[in-house]
């Protein structure tokens, strides 16, 4: 199912993300310029659920805070600098090892918020920034992720525990002096992590509601 960058009506314009309806059944709204935000959200609304969508949430305009607060996405760094080292070692993702990635990436976030589900098509578009990876300690797979120069994100452990270790090697394919991450509000286990490793929040990028 195709996005929609630019939905327009008669009370303003939006975008939404149908994508992940097949795979989650949530679509999301945000809301671009409106002077009748209520009819443009409720329009929205009654589109995203004929395309099937079970939950609906949105971003963008005011007229949403009546709404329940899902989460918000926060924005994370610290120096890369006095940061923990780990022995966990990373492995760029190769087209023979794809489906693995995508396979414990897709079952991993499957529940996390704003986290997107990815395709082949977007398993082939990371094969080619080449910015995929999975992490090791010996023959002991911890988890994957994605990194690069001032970003880390996908990040999935597979070993109970091994979060850190999994974040503390992608840094390692980072080329600047910051780290980067972001982080859904209401993920308190990756919210816990990110506090002990040292990343602080610098900005709320997104606040997103419940609008069915």
């Amino acid at each position: 199912m195709k996005d929609i960058p630019v939905f327009t009506t008669q009370n303003g314009a939006a975008s939404l993300t149908l994508r992940e309806i097949p795979y989650r059944g949530i679509a999301y709204i945000k809301i671009q310029s409106s002077l009748e935000p209520a009819a443009l959200i409720e329009e929205c609304v009654q589109f995203c659920t004929m395309c099937g969508a079970e939950r609906i949430v949105a971003t963008g305009h005011p007229a949403l805070e009546k709404y329940p607060l899902r989460n918000a996405v926060i924005l994370r760094q610290r120096p890369l600098a006095g940061l923990p080292d780990t022995d966990a070692a990373l492995f760029p993702v190769q087209a023979h090892t794809l489906k693995q990635w995508l396979e414990i990436y897709n079952t991993g976030m499957k529940n996390v918020a704003n986290a997107a589900w990815m395709t082949e098509k977007d398993g082939q578009e990371m094969l080619q920034k080449g910015d995929g990876y999975f992490v090791h300690r010996g023959d002991t797979l911890l988890g994957i992720g994605k990194a690069s120069y001032d970003k880390i994100g996908a990040i999935v452990a597979v070993q109970k525990g091994a979060g850190a270790d999994v974040v503390l090697a992608l840094c390692h394919a980072l080329t600047a002096d910051t780290a980067m991450l972001e982080v859904a509000s209401n993920n308190d286990r990756a919210v816990r992590l990110y506090d002990r490793l040292g990343f602080v929040p610098v900005a709320e990028l997104s606040r997103w509601y419940i609008v069915k």
